[in-house]
């Protein structure tokens, strides 16, 4: 028999090993169990740089000044910074409300845009009403539309009173349209 035959004559067919090796099979598994501990390490390390950037900003509430300081039936702007988080950024900007303290105590805020196309908006007192001097939209001090253009009232603000101090949650609303939705 020549080199080549005895080679040949190893190899009875049934009695050889299965197609692979020992090696490949350690190698297989090795892969896979690696491939499991990436992955297991990628999805919360992918979660944690993109998840900020989907989430929505976070309301809070911001003090906007003493309740004792608003004339009653009388709209009185109000100033304030607010911080806001938006991802990793953190920005500060100047926001402005309109509060009206009725005669029982309570306080209903406004947001300073009208409901018509979101322009500013003004209060005369000779008039005792909300003018918006774009479009020519008028409101009275329960927000209520009289004139103009708007679809709606104004967009009344959650606010709350803690120790005398009064307290808004900032929203923006859709202008435009007859129901307030929220941006």
């Amino acid at each position: 028999m020549s080199e080549g035959d005895e080679h040949k004559a190893e190899f009875v067919p049934g009695l050889s090993t299965p197609i692979g090796t020992r090696r490949t099979f350690f190698r297989w598994v090795t892969t896979v169990a690696a491939g499991m501990i990436g992955i297991g390490l990628a999805i919360p390390l992918i979660g944690y740089v993109i998840s900020p950037a989907l989430k929505r900003r976070e309301q809070t509430w911001v003090e906007v000044g003493s309740v004792g300081d608003l004339p009653v039936g009388n709209p009185k702007p109000l100033d304030y910074v607010q911080t806001i988080q938006d991802g990793w950024m953190e920005s500060k900007v100047q926001k402005a409300v309109w509060a009206v303290k009725q005669a029982d105590g309570q306080v209903t805020v406004f947001s300073p845009m009208c409901t018509h196309l979101g322009c500013g908006y003004r209060w005369e007192d000779a008039d005792r009403k909300f003018k918006c001097p774009c479009h020519g939209s008028v409101y009275d001090a329960d927000g209520k539309v009289l004139a103009g253009p708007a679809p709606r009232r104004l967009d009344v603000l959650p606010s709350k009173v803690e120790d005398g101090r009064l307290f808004v949650m900032y929203k923006e609303y859709k202008a435009g349209l007859r129901e307030a939705v929220e941006i």
